[in-house]
């Protein structure tokens, strides 16, 4: 006889489908203890203390017969308390997870997971890997496999976890900025937030990527070969037990130490790329830097949305139901002048009355034409349209003395600029640690070149970035070395990670040994 076809999931959409994923959660909970038999009693007990609508004995028996229908679960007979005749024949039951059951839970469990997964971009993990590569790269000659392991283990977990977090997080940071399902007055209160959170991990990525690439290219193959054959060794040991040698070439040890080769291609590729294809780190870096402009562009629409613009039929509406809800004429009348600006013109005072004459009495807006007193126009003001006769143009001020201050300004500025240049364009591959003081024009200069090679990886193939500035005038190539170099300025001192650097300035004559820098 056929075993009828599990449908694990079809409690899902039954009309007691809370009660039975009550009844599953029971099950997967009382598995993580170990506890594998459940009699329907039990699973009353643990339903009364889950905080959720008290069932009868019933009710579960008769939800626990329908999972176990559905391949959920499985019955076996509950013989090991009958001691008559009448209880051996009453059907009595221990019920256990299914191995379909126990999939299907899984899969809801990751699912709800994934859903409820705010995301994040986390820069502690960068730091967290880059330790770890750092320890794989100071390990003795013969280093213990248990070691080895464990430190395998945690980096390609932080680098999991690295990269499903940001996918999630870019996932709903473009959501965001497709403004669905988003608040907008949530949004428009944490944007300046979220802003400074983007660039707080551009700029960590920024450092701490290459310094991770640099780590795992000064790890020679051979020796990447050895350490994942320890870890592929020392996790077979249990699917593949005997000596060292034997578990070496079992094919539990062949299948683990493939697993981990591509687990460390993975970790390769994601912070040095392959030959014709950017790093994920890049396109990572490239994205969070490009969500800024994105993410003020939507700031931007969602302020028109709430300024709102003028919609012309709309207010002709709107001011039409204020005149139908004007209680007299007067105030229609009132209404009318506020809306259109059309009141009387009884503010003219261009009258040819002499200065020691009483000025006209007013004279009330509603007042008619035909009622009102006349106003006397002046002659000058009906033919010109001017009152007052016009008198000569004001004498135009003399700005030369300003112009030279802005001149000798610029000049010295422009001079500050050509020396920080000349100081620090001369050519000659140098040390960031060799540089020296810099005044604060030299240094703004510095910054800026630095900022445009850092930005312009990955560095090629020999190690090197090569870039030029926007103007196209100076070509920069940095080189990653070991050491730490400190710039002292005006300002302070800025630390981090030593560089070669060779700066040309493309507006001179190269000498013979600057081509390959400014190439």
């Amino acid at each position: 006889m056929d075993q009828p076809t599990a449908r694990p999931f079809a409690h899902l959409d039954a009309p007691l489908s809370g009660t039975y994923r009550r009844i599953m959660r029971v099950f997967t909970t009382n598995k993580r203890r170990f506890v594998v038999h459940l009699r329907p009693e039990d699973v009353t007990d643990a339903l009364r203390r889950d905080g959720g609508v008290d069932l009868s004995q019933e009710a579960v028996a008769a939800a626990l017969e329908s999972l176990a229908g559905w391949g959920n679960l499985r019955s076996d007979p509950d013989t090991s308390r009958v001691t008559t005749v009448e209880d051996f024949y009453r059907p009595r039951y221990l019920y256990q997870l299914s191995r379909e059951g126990e999939a299907a839970e899984r899969a809801i469990e990751v699912y709800e997971e994934e859903i409820g997964r705010r995301g994040e971009l986390q820069a502690v993990a960068l730091e967290d890997v880059r330790v770890r590569l750092r320890a794989l790269r100071d390990l003795p000659a013969r280093p213990d496999p248990a070691v080895v392991h464990n430190l395998l283990l945690e980096l390609m977990g932080r680098l999991d976890s690295l990269a499903a977090n940001a996918s999630a997080f870019m996932s709903s940071l473009q959501r965001t900025i497709d403004l669905q399902d988003v608040d907008e007055e949530a949004f428009l209160a944490y944007k300046d937030r979220l802003i400074a959170y983007l660039e707080r991990f551009v700029s960590e990525l920024v450092v701490k990527q290459h310094d991770i690439a640099a780590t795992l290219r000064a790890i020679e193959s051979q020796r990447v070969a050895e350490l994942l054959a320890l870890a592929a060794g020392r996790e077979a040991a249990d699917a593949a037990p005997g000596a060292g040698a034997e578990a070496a070439v079992s094919p539990a040890a062949g299948e683990k130490l493939a697993v981990w080769e591509s687990r460390w291609s993975g970790l390769w590729s994601w912070f040095t790329g392959s030959r014709g294809r950017p790093c994920q780190a890049d396109l990572l870096r490239t994205r969070a830097r490009k969500a800024i402009p994105d993410l003020l562009a939507t700031i931007s629409v969602l302020q028109e949305r709430r300024a709102g613009r003028s919609d012309r039929s709309a207010d002709f509406r709107a001011l039409a139901r204020w005149f139908a809800q004007a209680p007299t004429d007067e105030d229609a009348h009132r209404l009318w002048r506020a809306a259109f600006g059309l009141a009387t013109s009884r503010h003219l005072t261009a009258g040819p009355h002499a200065a020691d004459d009483a000025p006209p009495a007013p004279v009330p807006a509603a007042t008619s034409w035909l009622d009102a007193p006349r106003v006397e126009i002046s002659a000058r003001l009906r033919a010109s349209g001017h009152y007052a006769r016009r008198g000569a143009p004001k004498r135009v001020r003399d700005r030369s003395g300003e112009r030279e201050l802005l001149a000798r300004q610029v000049a010295v500025e422009r001079e500050q600029v050509e020396a920080a240049r000349r100081r620090l364009a001369t050519g000659r591959a140098v040390r960031l640690s060799e540089l020296g003081g810099l005044d604060r024009q030299e240094f703004a200069l510095f910054l800026r070149l630095l900022g445009d090679a850092l930005a312009a990886g990955p560095p090629g193939a020999d190690g090197t970035i090569r870039t030029r500035t926007s103007d196209g005038t100076l070509a920069v190539a940095l080189e990653p070395v070991d050491g730490l170099a400190e710039i002292v300025t005006a300002d302070g001192v800025l630390r981090g990670p030593d560089h070669v650097v060779t700066i040309v300035d493309l507006t001179v004559p190269l000498a013979p040994g600057q081509q390959g820098a400014a190439s």
